[in-house]
């Protein structure tokens, strides 16, 4: 394997839903809209050029960050083997997190307001280790349950093998 394309061709990659895109996209058009509102009572008040600058600037990087957001939902995967979850994700950098079966500690599952109004969950695997933690967004609350089962279930037999 090259290390510098750290999705291994032999693992059945699972994706996430595309609906996390437009999760992201309604997070991000929020934040948008704030700051939007604030430069345009900054420009009505003052009419300075910079408040219609930074306008025009803010639609542009809006623009450029939706693409960004759903090109990062895309390089969302996950994998179940033997004896650990693969879980991938990045554009730029590329993260590849295993999770051995035997070392997950809990597995949560969670549903933020915006999630839950797209049909979709998340699940948070913990290990000992903070650093070694991942994360699996953009679930249906369906497939959530039965991955957070099914890792509890492996994670319950591998360590009593220990």
């Amino acid at each position: 394997m090259d290390p510098l394309e750290p999705w291994p061709e032999t693992v059945r990659w699972q994706s996430v839903s595309r609906n996390l895109i437009w999760v992201e996209a309604v997070r991000l058009g929020i934040t948008v809209l704030v700051i939007l509102v604030g430069l345009g009572v900054g420009l009505a008040l003052t009419g300075h050029w910079l408040f219609g600058l930074g306008i025009g600037l803010l639609v542009g990087l809006t623009l450029w960050e939706l693409v960004v957001i759903a090109r990062a939902v895309r390089a969302w995967g996950y994998a179940e083997r033997d004896h650990d979850l693969l879980v991938r994700h990045g554009l730029l950098v590329r993260r590849l997190s295993i999770v051995p079966y035997a070392r997950m500690q809990f597995v949560d599952v969670t549903a933020g307001p915006l999630e839950r109004a797209f049909g979709l969950a998340t699940v948070q695997l913990h290990t000992a280790a903070a650093a070694s933690d991942a994360r699996v967004p953009g679930l249906p609350p369906a497939e959530a349950s039965r991955l957070r089962d099914r890792l509890t279930a492996l994670g319950e037999d591998r360590a009593e093998g220990l």
